[in-house]
């Protein structure tokens, strides 16, 4: 009962008008909008109304949370969902946004088995209780500078999907369990790649801060497939081809046709 309730209210949210406003919003701050086909630019919006409707933003820092901040959000994060049938980041409950990059404190546990605490500076974070932390001047940085291969909306929305099987291990929930072994293979020998690739300092398509784990690997290697895909289909096929059947989409093709198209079948820490 409580899922028929759920479609059918989001059904109802589905067929309200996006407004003019927003669409324009869209067009400025979210460079991967204009390479979508006109049927994924109606999913999107349909996805960005159900997510507004769904869930809570919090200014922090003195922030105060405006429709741009909002839908500039919402959007990047129903990207990841296009062409799935995904739910609605099911464990997400709300998105608290900074000014800027903000500190957060975080326990260690030093080599000789003492446990500290320590203040980092970052700029975004996806946590355990339900929320997604972002600092907005790294939100509207990634919208201005498409190529700089970094997207910290992408980046945590990417740990929120890792998340949903129930750990962030860089490994999400897959259509199939066979699918599993496949996903460990190649994401895992590229993590290696790139772990070898960061300790010798030889530059990379993939942001060295993927080499900290696998989940931050998997968040890295997200945002490269939407915002570079051409580069990373060049340099590392088989890790574009495992994201492009996971996500639905083939952002290459689209960028390499130079029109908008889909597919049937995009810290100083972040983390």
């Amino acid at each position: 009962m409580r899922t028929w309730l759920r479609k059918r209210r989001r059904d109802r949210v589905r067929r309200r008008p996006f407004p003019q406003a927003w669409e324009a919003i869209l067009r400025r701050n979210v460079p991967l909008y204009a390479r979508l086909s006109v049927e994924d630019r109606d999913e999107l919006k349909r996805r960005i109304l159900v997510f507004l409707a769904e869930k809570r933003f919090e200014g922090a820092g003195g922030l105060t949370i405006t429709d741009e901040i909002r839908v500039t959000i919402a959007a990047h994060a129903g990207i990841l969902l296009l062409h799935r049938a995904a739910d609605c980041y099911p464990g997400l409950y709300t998105v608290i946004v900074y000014p800027g990059a903000y500190v957060a404190r975080r326990t260690v546990q030093e080599p000789i088995g003492v446990v500290t605490e320590r203040a980092e500076a970052r700029l975004g974070e996806s946590t355990p209780r339900g929320a997604v932390v972002l600092a907005w001047d790294a939100v509207e940085s990634a919208a201005s500078d498409i190529d700089d291969c970094r997207n910290v909306v992408l980046h945590e929305f990417a740990h929120q999907l890792d998340a949903e099987d129930g750990s962030v291990e860089g490994a999400p929930a897959l259509s199939d369990r066979s699918h599993y072994v496949t996903w460990a293979r190649i994401l895992g020998r590229e993590y290696e790649q790139l772990r070898r690739d960061a300790a010798m300092g030889r530059a990379t398509v993939l942001h060295e801060y993927g080499a900290t784990s696998p989940a931050e690997f998997f968040a890295v290697a997200t945002e490269c497939f939407f915002i570079r895909p051409e580069a990373l289909l060049r340099r590392h096929p088989e890790l574009y081809a495992e994201l492009s059947g996971y996500y639905g989409q083939d952002p290459a093709r689209q960028a390499m046709r130079g029109s908008p198209g889909g597919t049937q079948g995009f810290s100083t820490s972040v983390s």
